[in-house]
């Protein structure tokens, strides 16, 4: 179940609104939002979820443990072995044990699991739950449902945000519920809604026609044209779940953390990372770069922290060398800007800096997209190469390029900017605050009803996270 899907948006959610809103209890609503979450899971993944709930019982006594003085510390490093265990042995077992085959010529069995949807999220927010307790002994949360709820919580179990516990606790039992955070919160859903749904739907649906030929049958146009609908698909869909997670999570008192924040008018990536999944690299840099020893033990060591974050990055997404590369690539770029071989604290750069974060960004992400490293860089060779021909298949690629497409590239384009936060803003405080804000409740309703219409008459709502 997607938050995109109808059973979702007419089945779903009306059911646990109604529930939560007929329950006026504390405990009863974290029950109800505790129980919905494992059925919202359970619907797409019958069996993962008893894997889930194992992870979330273990983190639960684990935290209870790092919350005494005593065995503090072996209880926070069996999380770290617990967790980590459970996303090597579902998501990397296989990649490695074909590295290995391939290094030493061995012909051991590949073992292939089911990936369970989400569990790079699940099994990072149990992690962070244990750490911030053993860092704070008053965070440890001694009910088992809360710690439930935090875990598998529905609006951000399967593609996030990352919510780290210590920003959420105070919340777990005592948040507000009303009138006007729940339409904010319904507003901030249908946006995001709206994003994956109008935007990163069309703009994928190009994507996908261009990265299923091989590099060869591409020319310098259409490998263009896939890269570039491949970044925007990815910030729309990733930034529209966020979104719909925030608002989901607005409407039943929780306030989540912003996760994007303008990403691509960023002017070095840096700056990218700033603004991009921003609770994803928020955890790295609490839970791995900090204690790695951050940049406080000299240059070599900030050399190889940045590095150790940007590989772990990197394989988080999958286990591909695909995403490890790009990993390693952005932690290129970052260590070039650190050292200010790439001069982007000059001010005559700053211009120069977002077409260059920009390239990056766009072309890096091919690889992100790219089924194998080799057709990655076949792809982004066609991109700087001329002579890459115009084929039949390139017809194909263009003749995607429709009115409907152009439209949405544009709007895509703007959204991408923050010209209606800066709008926004400007009349907050001005006689017609009253009427943006009506206005934008009316596009809201505009905006739902055109998803759905696209919604029961198309087919195509790709799911991207399956493959992280």
């Amino acid at each position: 179940m997607t938050f995109s899907s109808l059973v979702f948006l007419f089945i779903f959610f009306p059911i646990v609104f109604l529930l939560y809103t007929l329950v006026k209890n504390k405990v009863a609503r974290n029950i109800i939002l505790a129980v919905a979450s494992i059925i919202f899971y359970a619907f797409g993944e019958p069996v993962a979820v008893i894997i889930m709930l194992i992870s979330i019982v273990f983190n639960y006594f684990l935290g209870i443990l790092a919350s005494k003085n005593k065995h503090d510390k072996l209880a926070c490093a069996v999380a770290v072995i617990v967790n980590i265990g459970l996303l090597i042995v579902y998501k990397y077992m296989g990649f490695f044990t074909e590295i290995i085959n391939g290094v030493t010529g061995l012909s051991l069995h590949v073992i292939t699991l089911r990936l369970p949807i989400g569990i790079s999220f699940f099994t990072f927010q149990g992690l962070s739950y244990v750490i911030d307790v053993y860092r704070n002994k008053e965070n440890v949360q001694k009910n088992l449902f809360s710690v439930l709820l935090y875990i598998s919580f529905f609006p951000q179990l399967i593609a996030g945000p990352i919510v780290r516990y210590e920003d959420i606790a105070k919340q777990i039992n005592d948040r507000e519920f009303s009138i006007e955070r729940v339409c904010n919160g319904l507003r901030r859903f249908i946006y995001g809604l709206g994003k994956k749904v109008l935007i990163a739907n069309q703009m994928g649906y190009v994507a996908d026609v261009v990265f299923k030929f091989a590099p060869a049958e591409l020319g310098m146009l259409t490998s263009w044209i896939g890269a570039i609908c491949y970044a925007l698909q990815i910030f729309f869909d990733f930034s529209g779940y966020s979104d719909m997670a925030i608002g989901l999570g607005h409407i039943f008192g929780f306030d989540f953390k912003e996760n994007f924040n303008y990403p691509y008018i960023a002017s070095s990536i840096q700056d990218f990372w700033r603004r991009w999944h921003i609770s994803l690299s928020t955890w790295f840099k609490e839970y791995v770069y900090i204690p790695l020893g951050g940049n406080r033990k000299g240059k070599f060591r900030t050399t190889i922290n940045k590095l150790i974050v940007f590989f772990l990055t990197g394989l988080w997404h999958g286990a591909n060398f695909t995403f490890i590369v790009w990993g390693m690539i952005h932690g290129l770029f970052q260590l070039l800007e650190t050292y200010q071989i790439i001069p982007t604290q000059k001010k005559w750069f700053k211009n120069v800096g977002h077409i260059y974060t920009l390239l990056v960004v766009v072309i890096t992400f091919v690889l992100f997209r790219a089924d194998t490293l080799s057709q990655g860089v076949g792809i982004i060779a066609n991109m700087f190469n001329g002579a890459a021909g115009i084929s039949a298949i390139n017809s194909q690629v263009l003749a995607c390029i429709n009115p409907l497409f152009i439209i949405t590239f544009i709007i895509g384009l703007v959204i991408s900017t923050p010209l209606f936060k800066t709008i926004r803003e400007k009349v907050a405080n001005s006689d017609k605050a009253k009427i943006y804000n009506y206005a934008s409740y009316v596009g809201s309703i505009a905006v739902f009803l055109i998803c759905i219409l696209l919604l029961v008459s198309s087919k195509y709502n790709p799911f991207i996270y399956f493959r992280f």
